[in-house]
């Protein structure tokens, strides 16, 4: 099982990156070390900035939103972070976001999200591959561009910087379009909404999209979920302490006809829970939408709790079909026991 180390450095009001803890992830045989963004701190500068702090740890993202940046900007970062941090160790996951993000604060148009996304990936590959000047005529996206307000002068462009290989595009996905995308045309996905079941959810996207895979990828995308650890005496203070965020994302991060948080957590098998932390956040009852968060949807997708308590659930923390999982956790002791756990490689000496 492969462990990845989630930083939520995009909430906050300033940024301060935890490098010894990334460091400490390191050493202890995590995979990768995962970043993300909302409409505030991006998520591929601080990989730039771990990238001389570590020496093995893959910097990835968590996601890029798609609508931030052309794909050959994204390919650009990526190949520059690579550079860096000396080869082979960058994952770009890739997101659609949300209308009200994408229209809001990006100024872009919604458009067709999936469409957009695979024409970003083939850019994105077309770049990184650097077999010839990049040309592509997709239905959301073409270079060069010939649209509205195009003088007609575009010229297909090859890399100045030659990348190493190795550098990976994963996709961040929940509705069954661009699962089977994911399945399809990426290294790895990032589920959205995948719970005990998840296995069985997604088995017909998944298999549509891996019947058109390329030849050139592995067979199948890893498959990467998210857990957060905590060791505590106080469980359900602990679960308690995480209900404003859910109750926020299912209630607030969404619109009448595209709410994707909600969605994902009718997914994961709460879906009249769902509906009703909408109807309470929108109704400006949001004491309440917190409240109607139940305690065993917070508890699925976390490890709290006493030592004794995240061991016995651990064999059932991460669901059947994921190949890794991402961690989110504030303490040196949680990061230790998630890698005990998961049998990664410890080189600290130091495993409790």
């Amino acid at each position: 099982m492969k462990l990845g180390l989630g930083l939520d450095l995009y909430r906050g009001a300033s940024l301060e990156v935890p490098v010894a803890s990334v460091q400490l992830a390191e050493q202890l045989g995590y995979h990768s070390v995962w970043t993300a963004e909302a409409y505030g701190a991006d998520a591929l500068s601080p990989l730039a900035f771990l990238a001389a702090h570590t020496h093995r740890i893959k910097l990835a993202t968590a996601v890029v939103q798609i609508d931030a940046r052309s794909p050959a900007a994204t390919a650009m970062h990526a190949m520059t972070i690579d550079a860096l941090a000396g080869g082979g160790r960058t994952i770009i996951g890739l997101g659609v976001s949300g209308p009200q993000v994408v229209e809001g604060w990006h100024g872009a148009a919604w458009g067709k999200p999936t469409a957009k996304l695979r024409d970003y990936t083939a850019i994105m590959r077309k770049v990184l591959a650097r077999d010839e000047p990049v040309t592509h005529d997709g239905d959301a996206l073409r270079l060069p561009y010939d649209g509205p307000g195009a003088l007609g002068q575009g010229k297909p462009l090859r890399s100045i910087l030659h990348p190493s290989p190795g550098i990976e595009i994963w996709i961040a996905a929940g509705g069954s379009r661009n699962v089977a995308l994911a399945a399809e045309v990426a290294d790895g996905w990032l589920p959205m909404g995948y719970g005990p079941d998840g296995a069985e959810t997604y088995r017909e996207p998944l298999q549509r999209g891996l019947a058109r895979r390329h030849g050139g990828l592995r067979p199948e995308p890893e498959a990467f979920g998210s857990l957060s650890v905590e060791i505590t005496d106080d469980v359900q203070a602990a679960l308690d302490a995480r209900k404003p965020l859910v109750a926020m994302y299912v209630g607030g991060m969404g619109s009448d006809t595209h709410n994707f948080h909600a969605e994902a957590m009718a997914r994961r098998g709460w879906p009249e829970a769902s509906a009703l932390i909408v109807e309470l956040w929108r109704a400006g009852r949001r004491d309440e939408a917190v409240a109607a968060v139940p305690d065993d949807y917070v508890d699925s997708q976390s490890l709290v709790g006493p030592t004794g308590r995240i061991r016995a659930r651990w064999p059932q923390a991460i669901p059947a079909g994921l190949t890794g999982a991402i961690i989110r956790c504030r303490h040196d002791e949680g990061l230790r026991l998630a890698a005990e756990l998961a049998g990664t490689r410890d080189t600290t000496g130091a495993n409790p």
